[in-house]
């Protein structure tokens, strides 16, 4: 009975360990990463268009520069702002999520400006309800 309780704490200690690293998880600044890739935006959204399983096995979780024109700013809030750059000819497009501590970098962009953003690829799908292939970014800074 004794190693049953004994067990059973250290299995709760371990557990508390593990819900507190992952609680307490904090992200080194995008900025100061090495890009795995460095990409135009066009290509890159075809390579996910053409293959998308093959894409998200070579770009998912990385950290990627992608160089295009911003085509939408989109706020879901006053706080945030997510920056969209399109394939004009599909409408497929990848949506970049900025860091807190380079949110008003982005509010500074304009439709139209040419940009270079980092950040960490979440992966790209086909949304069901508009019928364009959707890729994600998360963690995003301005690459200068």
């Amino acid at each position: 009975m004794k190693r049953i309780l004994i067990g059973g704490l250290l299995l709760v200690v371990i557990g508390a360990g593990i819900y507190w690293y992952i609680a307490t998880d904090t992200f080194s600044d995008t900025k100061d990463r090495k890009s795995a890739f460095t990409v135009d935006a066009v290509d890159f959204i075809r390579e996910f268009q053409q293959n998308d399983s093959l894409a998200n096995l070579k770009y998912r979780e990385k950290i990627i520069t992608v160089n295009g024109t911003v085509s939408d700013l989109e706020s879901p809030d006053t706080a945030t702002v997510n920056v969209k750059i399109a394939d004009t000819a599909s409408g497929n497009f990848v949506i970049f999520a900025f860091q807190d501590q380079h949110i008003e970098e982005a509010k500074n962009l304009k439709i139209g400006d040419k940009v270079s953003i980092k950040g960490s690829c979440s992966g790209g799908s086909l949304d069901g309800i508009l019928e364009v292939v959707k890729i994600d970014f998360k963690r995003s800074a301005l690459n200068k």
